[in-house]
């Protein structure tokens, strides 16, 4: 029983860390739907309660709200407690096995870059943020 509510409380901490952090929680397949077949450039941050994502992954994710370049939405699932919106999600990531955390990087409601666990994982977050900025440019500014 104490357990359940070590784990609740973590999880809690880690959804509050990413929506602090400007990112919109998606719960459920729809909204997923909704909002991944819109035009333009959708970053997708797969949380999870692992040691990396809350040293790592939400700390770069957070660093990226203030970059120059920036994609048209923020917002993130939930692996392991989301996982409707997870494998809805996952399947606009086509080619790439399920990673959490990881990131997305969704252009008109295909997968232009994916940082995978094993690019996160043992890694610094500029490390993480350097990944990112670079697709950023790449698929953001100079495509607009």
């Amino acid at each position: 029983m104490e357990f359940n509510f070590f784990m609740n409380d973590v999880v809690q901490v880690a959804r509050q860390e990413i929506t602090e952090a400007g990112y919109t929680e998606l719960k459920t397949s729809e909204e997923v739907d909704q909002v991944l077949q819109n035009k333009g450039t959708t970053l997708v941050m797969v949380n999870s309660v692992c040691g990396c994502a809350g040293g790592i992954a939400r700390p770069a994710a957070a660093y990226m709200k203030n970059y120059d370049v920036q994609p048209d939405r923020y917002v993130t699932v939930f692996a392991g407690q989301d996982k409707e919106a997870t494998s809805k999600a996952r399947e606009y990531f086509t080619g790439y096995a399920p990673s959490s955390p990881s990131f997305a990087l969704v252009k008109d409601g295909e997968i232009k870059v994916m940082v995978e666990r094993h690019e996160i994982e043992g890694h610094e977050p500029i490390q993480v943020v350097q990944k990112l900025e670079k697709a950023f440019k790449e698929h953001i500014e100079h495509n607009e």
